[in-house]
């Protein structure tokens, strides 16, 4: 007979049929509130677990656990594994038992579970990492995996939902705070989420109503606040003076008392453009030359100083390295960056400094006739020009005149660096061959 209804009076019904019967009103998991204490797997001593009391569905069956039962997880191996807590059915033995399923040694894949429709049926307790080479589980290694049964809806995480749902099968996701549903390919939310695009009559602009923000919330506050403009009382001002010497001032000739009637001149000078009935030409006479020359003076010879060879540079005073350009007018040499323009990078090949041949020579006289200057050495400016020009300075006419000595140095550096890059490489390679 193909069709089969039961149970009814003086029927015989089996366990099987019992069990399908029994599924269909409640879903297998512990009967008690999500996260409650039925069934709940905690670390003991050594590779001891201990299992609270509690009671459970299997596939139609019912279990119960009246007191704390003790699991022992086998010795660890020398590689992970992940075994598993589990509620057994096994209908050919007529019962359901507490159980430890090893997992696959070096995997951290937790034992598969067995859930036959009519055999052996398990239901997962929790996941137990058992590390290499331990002789105890701690309360970290234990991952608990039990899924509830509600009053009417059952109750699961992410980790616990049913593996064969049917379709349009509703139960409440604790890890997600929603309900869910199988829609026979994934778990849907029951309600779907609704977008800010989605809704409409939604205003445009949210003025903000009154409230504060601690100063740490700020973005781009300033870092010092200059006090905008206020007064004290003079009792408030702390460290004040006890006297107050005159500020800068002036007074009227007539407010001044016992002014004398004449003034004999004091040391002093005059620039020369502001003599007035001046000579205009002058016979020499056995003279010298003050120590120093107004600004924008020239002096004729290009070797000179504005100091005399006895006043030292040593002191406090802002001192200068100075050019003296081809008229004569000497010039500070200055370095600061508010004194230059479209500045930029520029690539000395160091091979071209290291080209310069220094020379030996003798300077002709100024005058016809005068005598040699001997054995001077220094650089050819010609030969300078072939291979860094860049130190090259030129006469009024365009020829090659003089050297900039002073940015030899600064030549110099590509070399220094060219060298010190050098030397980090080879010790580099020292190191990789020593090793």
């Amino acid at each position: 007979m193909a069709i089969t209804s039961y149970p009814f009076d003086n029927q015989s019904v089996t366990e099987t049929q019992f069990s399908q019967m029994f599924r269909e009103f409640q879903e297998s998991g512990v009967v008690a509130s999500f996260g409650g204490s039925g069934f709940t797997v905690t670390a003991g001593t050594g590779m001891n677990l201990n299992v609270s009391s509690g009671l459970a569905f299997l596939r139609g069956h019912m279990v119960q656990s009246t007191a704390t039962e003790v699991v022992t997880i086998p010795a660890a191996g020398t590689s992970v594994r992940v075994d598993r807590v589990i509620l057994r059915l096994d209908p050919s033995l007529n019962s359901i038992v507490l159980a430890v399923k090893q997992g696959t040694a070096g995997s951290t894949t937790p034992a598969a579970l067995t859930q036959t429709d009519t055999g052996i049926y398990e239901l997962p307790l929790a996941q137990v990492t058992v590390n290499a080479s331990v002789t105890s589980i701690a309360s970290g290694d234990i991952t608990r995996t039990r899924p509830f049964v509600g009053t009417r809806i059952l109750v699961w995480n992410t980790l616990t939902r049913p593996a064969s749902p049917r379709l349009g099968q509703i139960g409440y996701n604790a890890d997600t705070s929603t309900f869910e549903f199988w829609n026979d390919t994934a778990w849907t939310p029951l309600i779907s989420n609704v977008s800010w695009t989605n809704l409409s009559g939604k205003p445009a602009t949210f003025p903000p109503s009154t409230h504060t923000h601690k100063w740490a919330e700020i973005t781009d506050a300033p870092t010092s606040l200059p006090p905008a403009a206020h007064t004290h009382d003079w009792t408030q001002v702390t460290g004040k003076p006890t006297s107050f010497p005159p500020s800068s001032h002036e007074h009227d000739w007539t407010q001044l008392n016992n002014v004398p009637t004449s003034f004999p001149p004091s040391s002093h000078s005059h620039a020369w453009s502001t003599i007035t009935s001046k000579p205009s030409t002058f016979p020499p006479s056995s003279h010298s030359h003050s120590s120093y020359l107004e600004s924008g003076d020239t002096i004729a010879w290009a070797n000179g100083t504005k100091r005399v060879h006895a006043d030292s540079v040593s002191g406090s005073g802002t001192y200068y390295a100075v050019w003296v350009q081809g008229d004569g007018t000497f010039a500070r040499n200055t370095s600061s960056r508010r004194f230059k323009q479209n500045i930029r990078d520029i690539d000395i090949d160091p091979e071209a400094v290291l080209s310069l041949r220094p020379r030996i020579y003798d300077r002709r006289p100024k005058e016809e006739g005068g005598e040699y200057l001997r054995d001077e050495f220094g650089l050819i400016a010609e030969e300078v020009a072939e291979t860094l020009p860049e130190i090259v300075t030129y006469d009024e006419e365009g020829r090659i005149d003089a050297l900039r000595y002073d940015l030899l140095g600064v030549a110099l550096l590509s070399v220094v660096q060219d060298q010190a890059d050098r030397i980090e490489r080879l010790e580099e390679q020292l190191r990789e061959l020593s090793r």
